[in-house]
C-alpha cells in the first residue's frame, strides 16, 4: 500500500492501483449501488485530457515531455486498457468531481508508468486549464452524441417499417374505435400511416434536441469565466477535440450560462420522454388489437416469440410490446429525474449532473434497443386478419353513421338500436324497410362510401311515412 494525502488527510492506496486518494474517497463516500460511471463518459473525459495536453503544450504551459506522456496514457486508455481502474460510482456527490479526478489520477499515474522519467500531476498537469465544471458536462454531451446515431437509426427503421405496412394494408378495412367503443370504419393502411406520422415527428424532435448537445462550455473552467485557462487553450481546445473524436462541438455563446443551466439536458430528455409516451401508446394498441385470439379483438397477428404461461399450454403473450412498455415507463421516470435535477441547480453550478447523465444515457440506450426489438421481433412480422376485420365492419351498427346526412340523426339512432336488438346488419335493415334506394345503399356501405368524405350536399330524404 502507498500513502497519499489530500486536504482531508491521508489514505492508503493499493500499490498497483492507477487511481489515487480522490477516487478512493468517492468509493467510500458513495456506496449507493454497484453501478459505475458510464464507460462513454470516461472515454470522453479521457479524450478531453488528451486534447488538453496537446493544446497546453502549444500554449507553452505544459512541457512537451509531459504532454507526450499524457497523450500516450490516454491512447492506452482509449484502447480499453486499464478499465478496471475507473471505479467511481455512477451516483455521486460533487457535480462529477470524483469522475473527473478518477480520470486525472489514472492518466497521471499511467503516464509516469509509461514514461518513468516524467512525473505527471493529476491536477497541475492532466487537469490543466480545466475544471470538473466544464469537463464533466462536456464529456456527458459527447457521450450522448456518441450514442445518438444508434437511436436515430432504430427510430428511422421503425418509421420506414410502418410506412411499408401502411402501403401493404391500405385496403384492409376495419372498425374504428373511440373510447374503446365502435366508431366509423377506417383501414389498417390509414392506421399504420398515422403511426408512421407520429414516429416521424419523434424522429425530428430527437434529432433537433440532439443537435443542441453540440453546445458545450469547455474552456469556461469553474463557473464560465475561464479562470486559469489560457487564451490559446480557449481558442484551440474544441478544434483539437473535434479532430481527435470526429464529434461536432461548438462553444456556447455564454459560457457562464452554459455552466450553470441544464435546459439542453431537459429538452433532450423531454424529446425522449415524448418518444417513450408514443411507443407505449403504440404498444398498448398492438396488445389490444392482437388480444385473444378467440375472446379478444383478434385483428392483428403478432409473431409468437415464446411460450406465455407455465400452466396454460399453448398460450402466447405479446412479450415484445410488453418490454417496450416497460422501457417507456423507465424513460418517463428518468425524465422526471432530469427535470428535478435541472430545477435544483443553484446559482453558478448545477451539482446534480451525474444523475442527469446517468438517466439520459440509460434512456437513450434503452430506447434504441427497445425500438430495434420492436421492429425486428414484432412490427416487421405482424399481419392483419383481413377477414375478421371485414366481418366486424359488415356487422357493425355504427356504420349507420353514413346515413345521418340522408335520414337525420334521430332516425339513424333508431335504426342502430333496432339493428343491435335484432343482431341485424344495417344494410339488411334498410332493404327490409325500403328506406333508401338499393343502389344508394350499396354505394354508401361500400368500403369507399364508408370512409371517404361526403361527396355532395344531398338533402335528407322524406322517410317519415316509412
Amino acid at each position: 500500500m502507498r500513502i497519499e494525502a489530500d486536504c482531508i488527510g491521508e489514505l492508503a492506496v493499493p500499490d498497483d492501483a492507477l487511481y489515487g486518494i480522490h477516487t478512493l474517497r468517492a468509493v467510500h463516500n458513495f456506496p449507493i449501488s454497484t453501478e459505475l460511471m458510464h464507460p462513454l463518459i470516461i472515454q470522453s473525459l479521457v479524450q478531453i485530457k488528451k486534447a488538453a495536453a496537446s493544446v497546453n503544450a502549444a500554449a507553452g504551459t505544459l512541457t512537451s515531455a509531459k504532454a507526450q506522456a499524457i497523450i500516450a496514457a490516454c491512447n492506452q486508455l482509449l484502447l480499453g486498457r486499464y478499465a478496471d481502474n475507473f471505479i467511481v460510482p455512477a451516483i455521486q456527490g460533487g457535480a462529477g468531481t470524483s469522475a473527473n479526478m478518477n480520470v486525472n489520477e489514472v492518466v497521471a499515474n499511467l503516464a509516469h508508468q509509461l514514461v518513468p522519467a516524467v512525473t505527471v500531476h493529476p491536477n497541475d498537469d492532466v487537469n490543466q486549464s480545466q475544471s470538473t465544471n466544464d469537463t464533466f458536462p462536456t464529456a456527458g454531451k459527447m457521450a450522448l452524441q456518441i450514442q445518438l446515431p444508434g437511436l436515430l437509426t432504430a427510430l428511422s427503421r421503425l418509421v420506414q417499417t410502418l410506412l411499408v405496412k401502411s402501403q401493404r394494408y391500405q385496403d384492409a378495412i376495419k372498425v374504428g374505435r373511440t373510447q374503446l367503443e365502435d366508431a366509423v370504419p377506417t383501414t389498417y393502411g390509414r392506421t399504420f400511416h398515422a403511426y408512421y406520422q407520429l414516429f416521424k415527428r419523434d424522429l425530428s424532435r430527437i434529432r433537433q434536441a440532439g443537435e443542441q448537445l453540440q453546445l458545450v462550455n469547455l474552456g469556461g473552467t469553474a463557473i464560465g469565466t475561464g479562470i486559469n485557462a489560457t487564451a490559446t487553450y480557449q481558442q484551440q481546445i474544441l478544434q483539437q477535440l473535434q479532430r481527435n473524436t470526429g464529434l461536432t462541438l461548438v462553444a456556447a455563446d455564454d459560457l457562464i450560462d452554459a455552466t450553470q443551466n441544464c435546459d439542453l439536458f431537459v429538452a433532450f430528455s423531454a424529446a425522449m420522454k415524448t418518444l417513450a409516451v408514443d411507443l407505449s401508446k403504440f404498444s398498448n394498441d398492438l396488445r389490444l388489437l392482437a388480444s385473444g385470439p378467440q375472446a379478444g379483438f383478434g385483428e392483428l397477428n403478432l409473431p409468437a416469440q415464446q411460450a406465455g404461461s407455465s400452466i396454460m399450454p399453448g398460450k402466447i403473450n405479446p412479450v415484445i410490446p410488453e418490454v417496450v412498455n416497460q422501457v417507456a415507463f423507465e424513460v418517463m421516470g428518468n425524465d422526471t429525474t432530469v427535470t428535478m435535477a435541472a430545477e435544483a441547480g443553484q446559482l453558478e453550478l448545477n451539482a446534480f449532473e451525474p444523475i442527469m447523465l446517468r438517466a439520459l444515457l440509460a434512456s437513450e440506450a434503452h430506447l434504441q434497443h427497445a425500438i430495434e426489438t420492436l421492429v425486428d421481433h414484432c412490427v416487421r412480422q405482424l399481419t392483419v386478419n383481413r377477414e375478421r376485420c371485414a366481418d366486424q365492419v359488415a356487422h357493425s351498427a355504427i356504420t349507420a353513421t353514413v346515413l345521418a346526412p340522408y335520414l337525420g340523426y334521430e332516425m339513424t339512432t333508431t335504426l342502430i338500436k333496432e339493428a343491435l336488438a335484432a343482431h341485424q346488419a344495417i344494410p339488411a335493415l334498410l332493404r327490409q324497410r325500403e328506406l333508401l334506394p338499393e343502389a344508394l345503399t350499396d354505394q354508401l356501405f361500400s368500403p369507399t362510401g364508408l370512409m371517404q368524405p361526403r361527396m355532395a350536399q344531398t338533402p335528407p330524404l322524406n322517410v317519415a311515412a316509412k
